[in-house]
């Protein structure tokens, strides 16, 4: 059951967002396409902020110091790769589309929660109960906690500090790439129940499916050289995300993310096509997800091949294939 008085298609929560951020000055931009222009580390569109990355650091100019958008992303292949997981989650895809909004230079990390908490919560946005929301903020990062704690007055237990992993890395320490624009985030969760197996973030069983982040807030503070060293940059600037459909699950008052209205007539259709009458197969949901990934790659200019991202594209239709 939905703990808002609001249901959202993900059309009207797409334009809800860009709204509320174009209310707060900030110049909507359009998706970038999937194919990321003249960044050879990257084989996708992997997050809103790439087509913004040499604003962070400083090599371009815009004409604007806030932007927000809703960009459409791919993660399968590269660091950020989600593809094995899909169809097995509430959550994973290979495609999905990230609501984001930027500051290069303008605000900072106060600004950035006080926009995302009043986005969430308010009741002329998404009005979601603050009791089934918990956030999180890098171990280090006093700055983050104490918006939380004293200036919106979250409860200390509502607040958990991640630290770095043993091998190194944390959920909580950002970074685009190898090398590039970081910095620590602070991320909101939603609980959709104790019915639902899983842990808060922080515990050992944090990878269940009840407690589901639907925003991360990422302070890039950083640029990361190629020996991993972390200098400054010139800018503290912020780079948000929020999940299309993730949030949209919240807003429709469904569990998993194959249950929105972007996805039931897919399973359907796919359903119909392979004959089978159980909707809630893995397989017709790597189906859904698949047809999106590829229908949009493919018109971004991706074709199937033997390498680099054309290799990608025919994983995903063979995987799709297999499931079929």
């Amino acid at each position: 059951m939905t703990t808002t008085s609001k249901r959202l298609s993900s059309a009207e929560l797409r334009s809800l967002f860009l709204e509320f951020f174009r209310g707060h000055g900030h110049q909507i931009v359009p998706s970038s396409p999937l194919v990321p222009a003249n960044d050879p580390t990257l084989l996708f569109t992997n997050a809103g902020m790439v087509q913004f990355k040499d604003v962070f650091l400083g090599k371009e100019q815009r004409s604007y110091t806030r932007a927000a958008s809703a960009q459409r992303c791919v993660r399968a292949g590269g660091k950020h790769n989600d593809l094995e997981n899909v169809g097995y989650t509430a959550r994973h895809h290979t495609f999905f589309e990230m609501l984001g909004n930027f500051s290069f230079g303008d605000y900072f990390k106060r600004e950035a929660i006080r926009f995302a908490w009043e986005f969430v919560t308010g009741k002329d946005w998404l009005g979601i109960d603050p009791a089934r929301l918990l956030v999180t903020v890098y171990e280090t990062d006093d700055e983050a906690y104490d918006v939380w704690r004293k200036d919106l007055g979250l409860p200390a237990e509502r607040i958990v500090r991640i630290g770095d992993k043993p091998g190194g890395g944390s959920d909580n320490f950002w970074q685009m790439g190898e090398t590039g624009p970081c910095g620590p985030c602070s991320e909101i969760f939603y609980d959709h129940g104790a019915h639902i197996p899983g842990g808060p973030p922080g515990s050992p069983d944090a990878d269940g499916d009840r407690w589901i982040e639907i925003w991360n807030l990422v302070f890039m503070q950083y640029d990361r050289s190629a020996d991993g060293v972390l200098t400054p940059l010139p800018k503290p600037s912020v780079d948000t995300g929020m999940g299309l459909e993730r949030t949209a699950a919240v807003m429709q008052g469904v569990h998993s993310n194959y249950e929105i209205d972007l996805f039931v007539n897919l399973i359907a259709a796919a359903a119909k096509a392979t004959g089978t009458r159980d909707l809630t197969s893995s397989s017709l949901k790597v189906i859904a997800d698949h047809i999106r990934a590829c229908a949009f790659l493919i018109a971004d200019g991706v074709l199937p091949s033997n390498e680099g991202r054309g290799y990608v594209l025919r994983r995903i239709i063979r995987r799709a294939l297999r499931h079929g």
